[in-house]
């Protein structure tokens, strides 16, 4: 059964609009915060490196976050595009993300001391049950805010959230994170305090005004593409296809990013400390780019910021290698410089999922289209793992920059990707 809007209710969407920004803005400020303690840059690879240091497992942590992340959606979108209301299904989920932390936290002190190559085993499998919840919870996200938020206001949720959001995460990270980071148990105060933040995020959805999708007669293409297998869709429609090619093309820069701490660790001696500046920087370079991405993707559309954003990726890996050549206390304090572009991969993968909500005919098959991305962006991962390997026996400094090459060749490929909202002007 196909899902589709009355024409008539756009005006009473249009109504509801501002209540549902208020609240999608509010769930991804405040799982924002609880994110910050667990931080896929930073906090991750120094959680894991802190039961085993081996560039092998660092590498099997974005594999697991993007098969749970992408892989897992592909396969339940067609069921989220057959519920009427999605809200209440975002809310478990946010739970089940909550749940995995506050069991990290339970189990981290008991096993840190004695067994650590079980804790290390523990912690990938909670981090890959974790990434499937989350896979899921972002396609409702993005399936809510398609049925909620009309295109040319989906930038000002991003500003909203990602500005006041970084604010907030920042000051929570000052107060709280890094004393944690600085203690011999501070582990598990981060993964409880990131389970308490995603708890009350789980509690944001009931505030949806969010309508049931009816039985409609609204669809601008036929029947066979709802249920035509993902490939189909891959040859039928060009711009999807040249999407794909550019999420995994990015996804260069998820695969390289947990190696950059461990690298800064390993040859220039960066300790605990350097955590929390890095995932300030970070979180401040989100924040900031938001505030012209926001607007910018609302005006112009989201195709001119992918490009730009994308362009701007090359940067992490360059600085690493520009690093190396200099000596290893300069290198050392100006390490930050490197987490300046990595603040830029949350906004790429919002602006990536816009980008296919527009692309999708209807509200229906948007689920599909978002699902479909991000399968495409999680593909490359399953060379995480040689990577990682290759880093530990070749070296890191070949490896960035085949990866900056990758970035570089991808932003050329984003050129070539058409502008939905001026196609839709056409008609």
């Amino acid at each position: 059964m196909n899902f589709a809007r009355p024409e008539p209710l756009a005006t009473a969407q249009a109504a509801r609009e501002p209540r549902n920004i208020a609240c999608l803005v509010a769930y991804q400020v405040v799982a924002r915060v609880g994110w910050i303690f667990k931080t896929e840059t930073v906090i991750m690879p120094a959680v894991l490196d802190a039961c085993i240091d081996s560039g092998l497992l660092r590498g099997v942590l974005p594999v697991l976050n993007r098969a749970g992340n992408s892989l897992f959606p592909l396969l339940i979108a067609p069921a989220v595009a057959r519920q009427p209301v999605v809200r209440w299904l975002l809310a478990a989920t946010t739970t089940g993300l909550a749940g995995s932390f506050l069991l990290l936290a339970a189990i981290w002190s008991p096993m840190v001391a004695h067994h650590p190559q079980l804790l290390a085993a523990c912690f990938l499998v909670i981090y890959g049950i974790f990434s499937v919840i989350n896979g899921c919870n972002q396609l409702l996200v993005a399936t809510l805010q398609g049925r909620l938020i009309t295109a040319g206001h989906r930038g000002r949720v991003l500003l909203l959230s990602v500005t006041i959001g970084s604010v907030l995460a920042i000051s929570v990270a000052v107060v709280a994170l890094g004393p944690w980071l600085k203690r011999p148990d501070g582990f598990p105060l981060i993964f409880a305090a990131t389970g308490g933040f995603f708890l009350l995020a789980a509690a944001v959805p009931s505030f949806f005004n969010e309508p049931p999708l009816q039985p409609g007669s609204g669809e601008r293409r036929p029947e066979a593409v709802e249920t035509a297998p993902f490939w189909t869709l891959l040859k039928q429609d060009r711009a999807v296809l040249r999407l794909a090619i550019v999420a995994a093309g990015f996804s260069a820069v998820l695969i390289l990013f947990p190696h950059y701490q461990a690298f800064a660790r390993t040859q220039f001696g960066t300790g605990s400390g350097s955590l929390l500046t890095w995932v300030i920087v970070q979180n401040v370079a989100t924040g900031l780019a938001s505030l012209v991405v926001g607007p910018l993707a609302d005006r112009r559309g989201n195709r001119m910021v992918l490009i730009g954003l994308i362009g701007c990726c090359t940067a992490t890996p360059l600085t690493v290698v520009g690093l190396a050549g200099v000596p290893i206390r300069m290198a050392a304090d100006w390490f930050w410089l490197a987490y300046l572009p990595l603040g830029l991969n949350p906004i790429t993968l919002r602006i990536i999922s816009n980008y296919a909500l527009e692309l999708a005919p209807t509200v229906a098959r948007q689920p599909r289209y978002v699902s479909l991305i991000g399968a495409a962006l999680a593909a490359p991962f399953v060379l995480a793992p040689l990577i990682g390997w290759l880093i530990d026996r070749v070296g890191a400094v070949p490896i960035f920059l085949a990866g900056a090459v990758v970035i570089g060749l991808t932003t050329v490929a984003a050129i070539g990707l058409p502008e939905p909202r001026q196609q839709t002007k056409s008609k």
